[in-house]
């Protein structure tokens, strides 16, 4: 981009997303993962570090790491280790951190997410790498209480988390975002990980910094590192409120950039603002060495090929699938993937039971999942099969049964629990005779002569009053086989 003084500048983002995998136990103890649970109720002696115990791997672990790894399309090195990260914090009992530093579990991969200025285009993001770690406590910071006391929850020492670091290709606030959503969308379809980032499954550092071309020479600001943000709205706003400051502080500076330690900015969402909280430690820091309590892990090639044949469709190809496969819009194709693979099953097999895959993705986005939010509840407990919408929407394409009458259908469906049939018999729905309806066109056009003139003069829409007539005269009329049918008795005369 460009700003308003002339300088081309370019934004330069990397990402670190730590992904909390899905499993019932952690890492290396059987402590729940449960989220929720009072205070420092799920641990033990290995997630408290205390003295003497040794810690068990856990390779549930392994195995979604390995999947993860492979849906963002990473290689799966022969052996990986476990290191230990040396730091002090009162939320890490251990006074370090169980991680991976040179042979991570994953390496070398990419995601290709749409291009937000150009929808037709697509953007190549690398991925550096994908290791696996222990995620320390919790602080609570009791300042509301006007005592600034800071409690202590260690029930998520030791859960498993898979941190996902982005080569620095991201060049904007809408393309980092992008990146998180499809990142997220593969999480969860391939059940990785559940992401809620209000639970804490989900989270985003952001380093973020400027390159300025004055003079023809590139001036690169101090790459600074975004952390507490809990939305993908707050990525995107803070990583544009982060090259704001760092644009201005270049120029309160004389546009000179001295030799600066990397620094580590939390984000105030309620202040729109970036804080400082410390300088960015370099891994020479941590003093990084090799855990003596855990083994290398060998990888086979042959699980790693079950893995990868594990995977199915990945979102990006099933998304070009239901477009083509049941002619619908990309937009609809893409809403009806990010709900995940239950509603993905469900419109499939209505689709297919419908033949028409246009009316089944609109009945789902407008009915069906409006239901589901209303009631709260899963797909898997909605009332009304798959199988019975699709043949809902049949008869409707069909022209058994208009448009209208098919909503009521559907709602005494979803009270009742019955079937289609069922529902149309209740509501005492009957098909109309093709002689019994052409009969009614004739009397509604001999007592109609206006109407017949009009459409003569050219205004085919006159038809239109005609048809709330004849709703009145046969509720069961399909008003789109009454205009046809009126039209073609008009241009027989």
């Amino acid at each position: 981009m460009t700003l308003s003084n002339g300088y081309p500048t370019t934004t330069v983002i990397g990402l670190e997303v730590h992904v909390q995998l899905k499993t019932e136990t952690k890492l290396f103890c059987g402590c729940s993962t449960t989220f929720g649970a009072a205070p420092n109720t799920q641990v033990c002696p290995v997630c408290l570090g205390l003295p003497g115990a040794l810690p068990v791997m856990n390779d549930a672990a392994i195995e979604l790491s390995i999947r993860a790894g492979l849906a963002i399309d990473c290689s799966i090195p022969p052996m990986t280790k476990w290191d230990r990260k040396q730091y002090f914090y009162p939320d890490l009992p251990k006074g370090y951190q169980i991680s991976q530093f040179d042979l991570p579990i994953c390496a070398d991969g990419f995601l290709e997410i749409p291009d937000p200025a150009n929808p037709e285009k697509t953007r190549h993001i690398g991925i550096i790498r994908a290791h696996l770690e222990e995620d320390a406590g919790k602080s609570m910071h009791d300042e509301a209480a006007g005592r600034g006391d800071t409690r202590i929850d260690l029930n998520r020492c030791g859960t498993p988390l898979l941190e996902i670091v982005s080569q620095p290709d991201l060049r904007s606030s809408a393309e980092a975002k992008a990146y998180l959503q499809e990142l997220k969308l593969r999480m969860t379809h391939l059940g990785i990980s559940d992401c809620e980032m209000q639970e804490g499954s989900l989270r985003v550092d952001a380093n973020v910094n400027l390159h300025i071309e004055v003079d023809g020479k590139k001036i690169a600001t101090p790459i600074v590192e975004v952390k507490n943000m809990n939305s993908f709205r707050a990525v995107e706003r803070a990583i544009e409120h982060e090259v704001d400051r760092q644009y201005d502080l270049w120029e309160d500076t004389g546009k000179t950039i001295e030799d600066e330690t990397k620094t580590t900015r939390g984000w105030d969402d309620g202040a729109g603002k970036t804080f400082l909280q410390r300088e960015k430690e370099e891994s020479a820091d941590y003093r990084y060495f090799p855990d003596p309590d855990l083994l290398p892990i060998r990888l086979p090639a042959d699980r790693i090929e079950a893995a990868r044949a594990s995977l199915g469709e990945l979102p990006a190809a099933l998304r070009v699938r239901l477009e083509n496969q049941y002619g619908i819009k990309p937009y609809d194709a893409d809403v009806i993937v990010n709900q995940g693979p239950a509603l993905i099953a469900y419109f499939e097999t209505a689709g297919t039971k419908s033949g028409d895959g246009k009316r089944t993705s609109s009945w789902i986005q407008q009915d069906v999942m409006r239901t589901i939010k209303d009631r709260e509840i899963d797909i898997d407990q909605f009332p009304v099969s798959a199988d019975e919408l699709g043949e809902l929407l049949r008869r409707v394409s069909k022209g058994e049964i208009d448009n209208t009458r098919a909503r009521d259908v559907f709602a005494h469906m979803i009270e009742h629990q019955v079937t289609v049939e069922a529902a149309i018999t209740a509501l005492g729905i009957e098909s109309v005779d093709d002689n019994e309806l052409e009969s009614l066109c004739k009397e509604l056009l001999d007592a109609n002569p206006q109407v017949v003139e009009d459409f003569k003069g050219g205004k085919q829409q006159a038809v239109g009053s005609l048809i709330g007539q004849a709703k009145k005269r046969n509720p069961n009329a399909n008003p789109q086989v009454v205009r046809e049918t009126l039209i073609k008795l008009l241009q027989a005369m």
